[in-house]
């Protein structure tokens, strides 16, 4: 049976971007009688906001987006579902990875990043306890994956070009991303992950670490990368940049009805559809091929 999760980050408000993808992992979902899993990723406590928390389930209910599995509100989302509360279990994921010997202390500010574009602390041989220091793990020249896609077939990603020696455990002590999300999709038997073509490289570095521990199931997971909403100027939407929300729809009193017809002309349908439920009917009787 299909496991796939919708996992939206609460730094900011949820734009159109956000919603074409939940609404293409729910119609994959559906279409095979799956199970689906709502995945709060508030892990970065300084960016999640409780305003952005609610406004996920505003949206959701706005959308007529159901789920099986995962919290039912804010308040619940706190009590039982905060990534915070499985700091422990991410950390063990990075106690194993040290193990492994390819992990290394860096000190190197956002700044020197951006300006170098490459952490030079490799061989500086830093404590993992160095004060203040994030961790990094070794990517090595020829760390390069072939993702399996639903829609582009096998696409090869070079890690150590991609995301050369990525963060796994920041500066403030927390889990990055890269691993809080393949310990969660494994941990929680997801099977199928749909994401925006910009993570491919996410993708591939979380093959890298599931890899290193042997936890091969992640590499048996289904991978689907859909096209990405741009803006006028061919950029992502963006909730750091100000990309209009669903919530300023909502607010000026648009029905769903306004997300399906664009949803409808995003994937260009000759005949539009005004919510999901019509979608997915269509989808099921072969009116309509679900691709993005």
């Amino acid at each position: 049976m299909i496991r796939a999760r919708i996992a939206p980050t609460p730094s900011g408000y949820l734009h159109i971007g956000n919603v074409v993808n939940f609404a293409i992992t729910w119609l994959w979902v559906r279409q095979n009688k799956g199970h689906l899993r709502l995945r709060i990723d508030d892990l970065d406590t300084q960016r999640a906001k409780p305003e952005y928390i609610e406004d996920i389930f505003n949206t959701l209910k706005w959308l007529g987006l159901d789920w099986d599995e995962g919290p039912q509100s804010a308040a619940e989302q706190e009590l039982q579902y905060s990534q915070k509360r499985r700091k422990d279990r991410y950390d063990e994921w990075i106690a194993k990875l040290i193990e492994t010997n390819r992990v290394f202390a860096c000190t190197c500010s956002r700044k020197q990043i951006e300006e170098l574009h490459v952490c030079n602390c490799r061989q500086k041989n830093l404590p993992l306890n160095t004060p203040d220091a994030a961790l990094r793990i070794y990517t090595p020249v020829d760390a390069i994956f072939v993702v399996n896609d639903i829609k582009r077939g096998k696409t090869e990603v070079n890690l150590y070009n991609e995301m050369r020696d990525f963060v796994i455990r920041r500066r403030d002590g927390i889990a990055a991303y890269q691993v809080a999300s393949v310990v969660d999709d494994i941990d929680f038997d997801i099977n199928l992950i749909v994401r925006g073509e910009d993570l491919i490289s996410s993708t591939a570095a979380q093959l890298y670490l599931s890899g290193l521990l042997n936890q091969n199931s992640f590499a048996e997971t289904t991978f689907y990368h859909h096209r990405l909403l741009k803006n006028e100027q061919g950029e992502k939407l963006s909730k750091s940049a100000g990309s209009v929300s669903i919530k300023s729809w909502r607010e000026s009193g648009d029905k769903p009805e306004k997300f399906y017809l664009f949803l409808s002309s995003f994937w260009g349908l000759k005949e539009p559809v005004l919510s999901l439920g019509e979608m997915l009917e269509q989808i099921q009787t072969g009116l309509v091929k679900l691709e993005s």
